[in-house]
């Protein structure tokens, strides 16, 4: 080896070192988008045993910052934490091999149940959407009762969850949902400065002027995009501007996503059964549930669109609902010490997280109770689905199946 070939082989090292971490990075996730059953805070404890205890990726100091920073901003938090730790290991590769590994397994098979769902028309079919549409009652019935717990833990934060509710059952509607959020800010703001932040340092090494570009292309985007849209809101644009609005809103967990991506969908896009037989069906799947957006995109694809044009209006919602959270969490990872100690911040993002509660608890009334729940055979297997989880704890998938199981059990029993 020449003194001249030396120099030009240390990009290629580094780049062939860059290229094996971030194929690491992509087979870990991977593993953990088949087997991540049970939603965001089950996700992290799976993420802890992998990223922490097994591959020693970091220490639980810095994952435990990591957590607590993407449960402070918008976003799901769990696709957020797993984004970052693989900045970390393997800058730019990693992050987005990350991302991939986890969301696509989901993605997949929310792909393929839009475009086999209407291939089983008949009672068999009309019974299973049913079962999923009470699937949607008792898990969003169990994430109101537990954001409430964590989120809404003293009286100023209950009544900001409460007022947003009332907003909305009053008047509902995209804007309402907007104002809600807003007034949550605003009264956390004035009411919750002392709610507890933290000084913890965060684990990924990502500068002001990054932050900076990435808070920057995604206001950009959130004005933009609508502007854009204007002239053609059934574009694929449009459908990149519903879904990147709703990521950059989704404040305390991805469940979120359902009242927001309803109002702006139904009925304009899709109908409420089939919106809410696709909500149900990502429950019983590992992985983020914004992979929903996968099935969503498949469903909105224009009457007839082939498998390629399908496949691309499924990625452009499935990539546009995670893009603003993406963007935002290398935004507080350049923040985070400010976020943690300012006061004022503290206290707006505590009020949009007590609002959030509201908007969900409101959204489990209308559309979820109201189209799903018509009788008493409804009633009782919504309300057993809900102890499954909440008393029994155990997984949605389980709770799946038996929704599935009584409803299609129901139907066959039940005079034709």
């Amino acid at each position: 080896m020449t003194a001249f070939d030396a120099p030009s082989q240390r990009p290629t090292l580094a780049a062939v070192r860059g290229l094996s971490r971030g194929l690491e990075v992509f087979t870990v996730a991977l593993g953990l988008g088949l087997t991540a059953f049970g939603g965001p805070i089950a996700h992290l404890g799976y993420f802890e045993r992998t990223y922490v205890q097994r591959r020693r990726w970091l220490s639980a100091e810095d994952y435990a910052a990591l957590v607590a920073l993407c449960q402070m901003v918008p976003g799901p938090a769990s696709s957020q934490v797993g984004f970052l730790i693989g900045f970390r290991r393997a800058g730019w590769p990693g992050a987005f091999a990350a991302w991939l590994g986890f969301t696509l397994p989901s993605a997949l098979m929310m792909f393929a149940f839009a475009k086999l769902s209407s291939h089983f028309a008949g009672p068999l079919m009309t019974s299973v959407v049913q079962g999923l549409k009470l699937v949607a009652v008792a898990v969003v019935a169990q994430a109101v009762r537990s954001m409430s717990r964590k989120l809404c833990p003293d009286l100023k934060r209950t009544a900001l969850a409460l007022a947003a509710a009332a907003l909305l059952l009053l008047f509902g509607g995209a804007l309402m949902q907007l104002f809600a959020l807003l007034l949550g800010a605003l009264g956390g703001m004035a009411l919750c400065r002392d709610a507890p932040g933290t000084a913890a340092q965060s684990a990924a090494p990502i500068g002001r002027r990054l932050g900076m570009a990435s808070g920057i292309v995604f206001l950009a985007l959130l004005i933009l995009l609508p502007l854009t849209t204007e002239a053609a809101p059934r574009s694929l644009l449009g459908l990149g501007a519903i879904f990147y609005r709703t990521g950059a809103l989704v404040f305390g967990g991805g469940h979120v996503v359902l009242p927001l991506l309803r109002d702006a969908l139904v009925p304009k896009w899709i109908n409420d059964n089939a919106f809410l037989s696709g909500y149900g069906a990502v429950q019983a799947l590992p992985g983020p549930l914004f992979s929903f957006a996968a099935y969503l995109g498949a469903m909105l694809a224009p009457h007839g669109s082939g498998i390629g044009r399908t496949t691309l209006w499924s990625a452009v919602a499935l990539g546009f609902i995670f893009l603003p959270g993406l963007l935002i969490a290398i935004v507080g990872v350049s923040l985070w010490t400010w976020l943690g100690r300012h006061p004022i911040a503290r206290g707006g993002l505590a009020g949009v997280n007590a609002a959030v509660v509201g908007v969900l608890g409101a959204a489990l009334y209308t559309p979820i109770w109201t189209s799903a729940v018509h009788g008493p055979h409804d009633v009782a297997i919504a309300l057993t689905a809900f102890l499954i989880l909440e008393r029994w704890r155990a997984p949605p998938i389980a709770a799946v199946l038996f929704c599935v199981a009584a409803t299609v059990t129901v139907g066959r029993l039940s005079p034709q």
